[in-house]
């Protein structure tokens, strides 16, 4: 897992139909492996808001968090208090 800052938000009209409903936000690694990534888009179970801070699962990590056989490579998995 790696820390995250929410940058945004990603608005898609066709998608995966596994994906419909999902929220799709624009995050910012700060810590962890892909820390030197820009941005990261990622699938959001936990209602985040842009600015906050948050915990990302990647690859099948990020899978098992929002379903079986869901394409997806990125999830917010949690919200940091601080």
């Amino acid at each position: 897992m790696i820390i995250a800052k929410v940058v945004g938000s990603v608005v898609s009209t066709r998608k995966d139909e596994k994906l419909i409903g999902s929220k799709f936000m624009v995050v910012e690694p700060v810590s962890g492996m892909d820390a030197g990534l820009s941005r990261i888009v990622a699938v959001d179970n936990v209602g985040a808001g842009i600015g906050e801070e948050v915990l990302i699962a990647l690859g099948s990590a990020a899978r098992v968090s929002i379903g079986e056989n869901v394409p997806v490579d990125a999830a917010i998995v949690g919200i940091i208090d601080k």
